[in-house]
């Protein structure tokens, strides 16, 4: 199987399937709300296991808004990258987004019109151009400790970013006073309110903690990519046990299950009062992720 099929198929799993973690978390929430005698919660997350039953058997979009295709790259050290490596990225992604096939709404025009959105829209899924590439290799920051990759491999991931959670995403600094406290203390807050207001919970909000917006980003992403809920860290099921006390609940319905679990990658910090912090509620559907190695 050459790159273009190995990213065409990426993209497809990534927007109509979950990991077993995922179905495993939803299971559990299920089971809780039951016993808890929350209705409205266990009809919620009933319609959600099937949404992801059916979506899985027939390959079909997990949600109609099939997001924004993000693509992480891995890059093992004594590993060359391809002539056309790049361009078969991009064309698999295409192809992929015809084959999910993913929603037409690339927007037409020159800088301005697309701003006003004025000019309308393509008719073809394969319009949606990716963001732009993150690429890497092993750092130290929280989840680049775990993962990494052979020296001879190339680690490819696609994260399909859809537009309810970017609306009530964050990124901003926070005056840490050498307290961890506080710089979780504010995401918390803007997490709460960004859940409130999602309507499409439950969530697996993910915090990127850097140097500077595009760092904090970047770590976010990363959390997003290769965070599991089978093994979560101290402080991420802080965040959790924190947000789920809300009573928000699947689908704004109340119920202990706002979040199923969260992602909180740290990255390297610099001598300074300030730390800049990036947060993402996250949807239902959301992280909607597949990698391969080549």
């Amino acid at each position: 199987m050459d790159l273009i099929e190995k990213v065409q198929n990426a993209v497809v799993n990534a927007g109509s399937s979950y990991d077993e973690d995922r179905l495993i978390a939803y299971e559990n929430a299920l089971k809780l709300e039951k016993e808890l005698d929350n209705e409205n919660a266990v009809w919620a997350l009933q319609q959600m296991i099937e949404n992801f039953k059916v979506a899985k058997e027939n390959k079909l979009p997990l949600c109609d808004d099939t997001g924004i295709p993000h693509v992480l790259i891995e890059i093992g050290k004594n590993r060359e990258i391809p002539k056309s490596f790049f361009n078969d990225i991009n064309i698999g992604i295409a192809q992929g987004l015809d084959k999910l096939p993913g929603r037409p709404m690339a927007v037409k025009g020159n800088d301005i019109e697309r701003i006003e959105q004025s000019q309308g829209l393509y008719s073809e899924s394969n319009m949606m151009k990716p963001a732009s590439f993150l690429i890497e290799q092993k750092d130290e920051s929280t989840y680049g400790r775990v993962i990494g990759i052979d020296d001879d491999k190339i680690k490819i991931t696609i994260l399909l970013e859809g537009g309810g959670p970017e609306i009530r995403a964050k990124t901003y600094r926070v005056f840490h006073k050498r307290d961890s406290n506080i710089v979780f203390g504010e995401a918390l807050d803007w997490l709460k309110e960004s859940l409130a207001m999602l309507g499409c919970t439950p969530s697996i909000p993910a915090i990127g903690v850097g140097r500077t917006h595009f760092e904090a980003n970047a770590l976010m992403l990363r959390a997003m990519a290769h965070g599991n809920l089978n093994t979560q860290s101290e402080i991420e099921n802080y965040i959790t046990d924190e947000l789920n006390k809300t009573n928000i609940g699947p689908l704004g319905l109340g119920g202990k299950t706002t979040v199923l679990g969260s992602f909180v990658n740290i990255g390297s910090q610099r001598a300074s009062g300030v730390r800049i912090v990036a947060t993402r509620p996250a949807c239902f559907v959301e992280p909607r992720v597949s990698s391969f190695e080549f």
